[in-house]
């Protein structure tokens, strides 16, 4: 019998186990429970792969925010099923109903609920993996941690999950947008050693990446990227790679030191996506071959008098705060655990056997998974905007003394002002 220790001791996974049977039987103080990120601009998803619906809850969205339920479609088109050959042929409208938190058109400070129906459940694709574990997905750590879970489809740990990630990041990215004309771009960077490695960062397009079917802004890559895919597709397998994500015209001064360091932030927000398995800001990990004075970012003064930086190997943070500068992030994804080969697994009763899954699955999450890594980092940075303004712009500064070196605040035509 496979087991792992955890903070409550060894747990077997099976029926004759779970980590809350090797601990006491008195109460336990339930800390959290995982569903919910966020500080000011908080969201809690909810809801199951084949269930009755998947959504998402946004608590503290400022009011008088301009919403529609298109600026949600949007998004959710970008993250939806059965877009081309390269993604699951599961057929799901994936239609964002706005409960609450809207009127005429415009937030009112009170809680958006957002549900998205399901209405392409095939429930009996998943009867086998009811007894047998898929290797490498949540099913024998759900049945460890809960004793229970949703079979159909994964319940929660399913990439449907992200419908409620996207709807908020749509919302997120208006409220940027509306602040600091941020723009947040993603694509695929990688697909197994295909890359692109000339895309400008400062320039990259949506209408680029939306180019193709890959989501590649470079076209010739993209035609190997596509072409790797649906090779991996046709044998039943699965492969994996990077996308990129960038995010312009962010304010300086976004995040805190020590633990609430903005890399931080978006390291924890884009390695909570489904099969996310590697994070790296800026130079990340290459940036450890390089020495000192290689890697450091040279400070200049432009012709708005702004302090910046003539490269930035930093990705736009500096000490856990942005400095004004693109934030560029990078997000490993593996290949897609549930593939149409046979493979060696146990049973939930601990019996060795053999499980061929069936079902919809991507080939390749990497396409689906560029709008989830933007929503993400909209998500953090939204969070530490109004972060930002609560804690730093309630009390006037001293003109004399107040040292800006990155450039004056949005303060007369940001959305505060605006909206007034």
């Amino acid at each position: 019998m496979v087991g792992f220790v955890g903070p409550l001791g060894v747990a077997k996974l099976g029926s004759v186990g779970r980590a809350d049977e090797v601990c006491s039987r008195k109460s336990v103080v339930v800390m959290g429970t995982g569903n919910s990120f966020g500080k000011l601009f908080k969201i809690s998803t909810w809801g199951e792969s084949h269930g009755i619906g998947v959504g998402v809850t946004i608590d503290g969205c400022p009011p008088r925010l301009e919403l529609s339920p298109e600026d949600v479609q949007k998004e959710l088109d970008r993250r939806k099923p059965g877009q081309s050959k390269l993604t699951t042929p599961r057929k799901e409208d994936d239609m964002a109903e706005i409960l609450s938190g809207v009127v005429s058109g415009k937030t009112i400070g009170t809680p958006i609920g957002i549900l998205v129906r399901n209405k392409n459940q095939i429930g009996k694709d998943y009867d086998n993996i009811a007894v047998s574990y898929r290797p490498s997905h949540a099913d024998a750590t759900y049945d460890a941690k809960y004793g229970i879970r949703a079979v159909a489809g994964g319940g929660r740990s399913s990439a449907r999950e992200t419908i409620g990630r996207v709807a908020a990041g749509a919302v997120a990215k208006k409220l940027l947008k509306a602040y600091s004309d941020v723009d947040i771009v993603g694509y695929v960077q990688k697909v197994q050693d295909i890359a692109a490695t000339n895309i400008d960062v400062d320039a990259v397009t949506l209408e680029d990446v939306e180019s193709n079917i890959v989501r590649c802004p470079d076209e010739e890559v993209a035609e190997q990227m596509i072409g790797r895919i649906d090779e991996i597709r046709k044998t039943g397998n699965s492969i994996g790679g990077v996308v990129e994500c960038v995010a312009r015209n962010v304010p300086a001064g976004l995040g805190a030191p020590v633990f609430d360091k903005l890399e931080a932030e978006l390291a924890k927000a884009c390695m909570s996506l489904p099969a996310s398995k590697g994070f790296e800001v800026g130079s990340g990990f290459p940036g450890t071959l390089l020495t000192g004075i290689e890697h450091n970012d040279p400070f200049y003064i432009d012709e708005d008098g702004r302090t910046r930086t003539k490269t930035n190997r930093s990705g736009g943070i500096q000490g856990g705060i942005s400095n004004g500068e693109t934030i560029v992030v990078r997000v490993a994804f593996k290949p897609t655990s549930t593939i149409a080969r046979s493979q060696e697994t146990v049973t939930r009763d601990g019996v060795e056997t053999e499980l061929l899954a069936r079902g919809r699955h991507d080939p390749c999450v990497l396409p689906r998974a560029v709008p989830m890594v933007e929503s993400m980092v909209a998500l953090v940075l939204a969070d530490h905007l109004m972060q930002q303004i609560a804690q730093c712009s309630l009390l006037p500064e001293d003109e004399e003394a107040a040292i800006n070196p990155l450039g004056p605040k949005p303060q007369e035509d940001s959305f505060l002002s605006r909206q007034q």
